[in-house]
């Protein structure tokens, strides 16, 4: 019951962000995924990495069967596309293959399957095409954002950021340094960072076709909902990030071609127009949200997992600041964001007790807070950095620390008494 609301509202939610998407003339995330099927997709590796959770309920034959179809289709749609002379100038060439898998385990576990062995395929089907489906929905929303928000706050962003040094135009300058190939590791970082979860979670899921059930909580969960709640927050605060609003992409729409060489003066912010196409995206910033949540599920895997979720952590901080895409106040609202989304879930799972309430509520209480100082004191953050900066940090700590000692908390009062020793029999 629970599996089929979720797909319900799932749905429901789609069809009412198509229309609003159709109203403003733009496509909406079930038509960019119908294209998908024939049209080359945005992402390939997005595609095989949404099948690479589909195949977490197959058996190893099943999925040796599954991967090798979707190659050959893909193969398939390259060789016509070269034929006809219709190879893609935008997307990538490959992925068709792995979402027509996608699509034909569902047929398959609603034609050719019963019982509980239907319902373990149909969930796989389902969190597979989540995972593609979070991604355009985020795309329409992100062009919702553009369409419906004419003024961004970026100087309240800028002035609130003087507080921590400004740690954008530092990360550009240093990332500039680094020439075309620190810029071409970070963007490949940045841009993956699906996959990068994708194999976290396959870590999480590895026993699923195994146990025929899915764990409580993993990763995905928590990723699908940072996706689904972010962008309301960017419909409440529109923000474009210093390479548009005070860098070379904004154009004339720019309060000042200062990013990453010249510091933003200390001045009266002000909410300033902006064109309607880029997406105001940036507070706050979900890829950072989203590596946190990585390196938060990676803990609790072997020794190469955790340096990766670390390296991602770090790589897509470095690249959210180096390429000007959000302001430093920008990650410190993100982690926070992550951290209070990740309790809420897990405090679900436990049944809302005392100790994830209050982990919930700080969380949230933190993020309004920030959100309110970054609106409402940006010159007094701007004019004194010693006060405010520590401040912001630690409020950061506090959730990061809260979280890791409620968890340590419940898992310490889950962990099963060791049995008892059989003592000898008396001799008679």
């Amino acid at each position: 019951m629970l599996w089929a609301a979720a797909g319900v509202l799932t749905l429901g939610f789609l069809v009412a962000l198509q229309i609003a998407a159709y109203r403003l003339g733009i496509p909406g995330p079930i038509t960019t995924q119908a294209r998908e099927v024939v049209y080359a997709p945005k992402s390939g590796f997005l595609l095989y990495a949404s099948l690479a959770l589909t195949m977490v309920v197959l058996t190893w034959r099943q999925r040796l069967l599954a991967l090798g179809t979707a190659i050959g289709i893909d193969v398939v749609f390259l060789l016509v596309r070269w034929a006809t002379g219709t190879y893609p100038d935008e997307g990538h060439p490959f992925g068709n293959g792995a979402l027509w898998v996608i699509l034909g385990c569902g047929i398959i576990a609603l034609t050719r399957r019963t019982g509980p062995e239907r319902l373990l395929m149909l969930k796989g089907v389902g969190l597979g095409l989540l995972l593609v489906t979070g991604r355009k929905t985020g795309d329409t929303w992100l062009l919702i954002t553009s369409k419906t928000r004419p003024v961004v706050l970026d100087p309240y962003i800028a002035m609130a950021d003087h507080a921590l040094g400004n740690p954008s135009w530092l990360a550009g300058r240093l990332l500039r340094a680094s020439g075309p190939v620190g810029e071409h590791a970070l963007d490949y970082v940045y841009a993956q960072l699906a996959v990068a979860a994708v194999c976290v979670a396959l870590y999480q899921l590895r026993n699923v076709a195994a146990e025929r059930r899915f764990p409580r909580h993993h990763l995905v969960r928590t990723f699908l909902l940072i996706g689904v709640l972010g962008p309301a927050v960017y419909m409440i605060y529109p923000v474009v990030g210093p390479m548009f609003a005070y860098g070379p992409e904004g154009g004339h729409w720019a309060a000042a071609d200062l990013w990453p060489d010249t510091l933003p003066p200390v001045t009266t912010p002000y909410a300033m127009p902006f064109d309607g196409i880029t997406p105001r995206n940036c507070m706050p910033s979900l890829h950072t949200a989203w590596a946190t949540t990585i390196f938060i599920h990676s803990r609790r895997g072997p020794r190469a997992l955790r340096l990766a979720g670390t390296f991602w952590l770090i790589a897509t901080l470095a690249a959210t600041l180096g390429f000007g895409w959000h302001y430093g106040v920008d990650l410190i609202a993100g982690v926070v964001f992550a951290y209070t989304v990740e309790a809420a879930l897990r405090t679900y799972d436990r049944g809302w007790d005392r100790a994830g309430l209050r982990l919930v509520g700080h969380g949230t209480v933190v993020f309004a807070v920030l959100l309110a100082s970054y609106r409402f004191l940006p010159l007094e953050m701007a004019a004194y950095p010693w006060l405010f900066a520590p401040l912001l940090l630690l409020a950061m700590a506090s959730v990061v620390h809260g979280y890791r000692r409620t968890t340590r908390l419940w898992e310490a009062r889950t962990v099963p008494a060791p049995r008892p020793e059989p003592q000898p029999e008396p001799a008679v």
